[in-house]
């Protein structure tokens, strides 16, 4: 018999509950979330920011656009502010 797993899904939060999470400490400011990404890649612009839940972690998914014009899209964590994937986005 198979056992067949759902695949992992993120869930886009809420303004309401990003700003909850926000003022309660539980993630950080998006501003340090910012910081992070463009110290990473200097000169790149902001296209797209989400707070998600990924599998009970509260993940910041990040679009920029390189200065040399790549997309790339950045995965960090919400709590920490650690990069946990930098990838080309296709």
């Amino acid at each position: 018999m198979a056992c067949l797993m759902a695949p992992a899904v993120a869930l886009d939060v809420s303004h309401d509950e990003a700003l909850r999470l926000r003022q309660s400490g539980e993630v950080q400011p998006f501003e340090k979330i910012l910081a992070v990404a463009m110290e990473r890649h200097p000169r790149a612009s902001l296209l797209e920011a989400e707070l998600e839940r990924d599998d009970g972690e509260l993940i910041y998914e990040l679009e920029l656009l390189t200065a040399d014009g790549v997309v790339r899209e950045l995965e960090i964590d919400a709590r920490s502010g650690r990069i946990l994937e930098d990838e080309v986005d296709d």
